[in-house]
């Protein structure tokens, strides 16, 4: 049985796009497959699999050298299960930058597109067979879109993002501005998680200028929620940072509506970070960067110290 599953800290593209290439590969390739998490997905996640009738999927931890695997979401090992490298990887699908260390046994199918979304790449890959989506599917494929693009607010969507998108909704009966709404509550909705959780709920390893960050991004439709836990949040990044094994957290609260982020800053070396990278001038323990949404585009392609 082949394992399809993306990143850790599992977000909506994620924890869909795992079933939906399952689903695919076991209904329309005869290649039996199944869906499989690499952390506890985030509340908007879980939402969109209640909403589309799914079970969550078996949560992992690691992989062993006879299993067969499909990546997804992600190419990084820094993001990939303890190992990866020994596993039979069979084919990875993405829309990150390459970055390297990952290594299989023997020639894969490998698709890195610069489109918004995982979901896009998957619909394109599918071609005619596409159509032969249940709804379910087709809900999961339009939740995945509209997370990664913040609902067309995001500079990475593109014209296919989009395009496919209000396909489905269409083919779906959904009011694409009603239903990302309920989705942006979901995921605004932190309340049950502690600081360190959510530190760690949506985010990824970088090294930057030879020290080692977790940037974590909390997109919101109420970012006051989230700041005014600002203290504990910043207390515990020290802990994290150690357990983890990172130099630093970096922690961007995104305002999906104003399209705009706070990054917290309690030390001087992000401040560094925030006034070298984003061209910022820091007065206090955080600081607005207006526009800034896109982890991927706007976020990591800028840190400098």
């Amino acid at each position: 049985m082949i394992k399809v599953f993306g990143h850790k800290a599992p977000d909506t593209d994620a924890t869909g796009s795992p079933i939906i290439w399952a689903w695919y590969l076991s209904e329309l390739r005869d290649m039996p497959a199944e869906p499989k998490l690499l952390g506890d997905p985030n509340t908007e996640a879980k939402f969109v699999l209640e909403r589309w009738g799914f079970d969550q999927p078996e949560i992992i931890d690691g992989v062993a050298a006879e299993d067969e695997v499909v990546v997804v979401d992600t190419n990084n090992p820094a993001e990939l299960p303890d190992g990866i490298n020994d596993a039979r990887v069979i084919e990875v699908i993405d829309h990150h930058l390459l970055a390297g260390g990952l290594t299989t046994r023997g020639p894969i199918n490998i698709t890195i597109r610069p489109v918004a979304c995982t979901a896009t790449i998957m619909n394109d890959l599918m071609g005619a067979e596409a159509g032969k989506m249940p709804d379910k599917i087709k809900g999961l494929m339009l939740s995945c879109i509209l997370s990664d693009t913040l609902e067309f607010r995001s500079p990475t969507t593109t014209m296919t993002d989009r395009a496919l998108a209000m396909k489905l909704a269409d083919e779906l009966g959904v009011t694409i501005a009603d239903y990302a709404a309920e989705m942006f509550a979901a995921k605004s909705d932190v309340s049950a998680f502690s600081d360190a959780e959510l530190l760690r709920m949506d985010s990824k390893q970088y090294e930057v200028g030879g020290k080692k960050f977790r940037v974590s991004v909390l997109e919101t439709t109420s970012p006051a929620t989230v700041l005014d836990r600002k203290d504990g949040l910043m207390a515990a990044m020290t802990d994290v940072a150690a357990e983890d094994g990172v130099d630093e957290v970096l922690l961007f609260v995104v305002d999906i509506l104003e399209s705009e982020a706070t990054l917290l800053v309690p030390n001087d070396t992000v401040k560094t970070v925030a006034e070298k990278s984003f061209d910022a001038e820091v007065s206090g323990d955080m600081v607005v960067l207006p526009g800034v949404v896109s982890r991927k585009k706007q976020i990591v392609p800028v840190l400098a110290l």
